[in-house]
């Protein structure tokens, strides 16, 4: 019983947290009046489009790890330490947890942080602060800032190219729904134990 409430105290925790991103990114949002590109939710090129991102950004990711020394030691500690963290939860939790980062996330820092900056400075400019903010609050290690800084310049680059929040929030979605599926599928790749 113990574990179950544990267990059931973490899994609110962690959906809280990430249902609270989207929240303050939709505060930021009206509180500075930024405008959003929303785009075409409902459109079959939105959804194409999403996916192809996702998976095409993160097979250029899986391809990339498999060069030596091209990333700091550490890859496969941080990818055990998140195959833990995933393989404690039911899938649903992972399905909404994905989902909920790929909204919130988006809405923060895509339509918040770079359409507020972008009123200021160059869209470009814009674009590689809000990535580099997107990797600093991704920071477990260097390795993992450099990934989360180089998808955030992706998405940023296709938010400001497509003005479309949906395709962003999709691809970010879906992309983290192919990373955890691969990483609990196929942990071999990563040089993950299973238990």
């Amino acid at each position: 019983m113990a574990g179950r409430v544990g267990s059931s105290m973490s899994t609110r925790a962690a959906l809280g947290f990430q249902g609270g991103v989207g929240i303050a990114g939709l505060v930021l949002i009206w509180l500075w009046e930024v405008p959003v590109a929303w785009g075409p939710l409902a459109s079959l090129w939105t959804w194409l489009y999403g996916a192809l991102g996702a998976a095409v950004t993160y097979g250029v990711l899986l391809l990339l790890t498999r060069i030596p020394s091209l990333f700091p030691s550490g890859l496969e500690r941080q990818m055990q330490g998140l195959f833990d963290f995933a393989s404690s939860y039911p899938t649903w939790v992972l399905v909404a947890l994905s989902v909920l980062a790929g909204v919130g996330e988006e809405l923060l820092f895509r339509a918040g942080v770079q359409g507020l900056l972008s009123q200021y400075l160059s869209s470009w400019l814009a674009i590689v602060a809000a990535s580099l903010l997107f990797g600093l609050v991704h920071f477990v290690s260097l390795t993992y800032f450099l990934v989360a800084t180089g998808l955030g310049l992706v998405l940023g680059l296709t938010y400001h190219l497509s003005d479309s929040l949906w395709l962003v929030m999709i691809w970010h979605a879906l992309y983290d729904l192919l990373a955890l599926f691969c990483l609990l599928r196929f942990p071999h790749w990563f040089g993950v134990r299973a238990h």
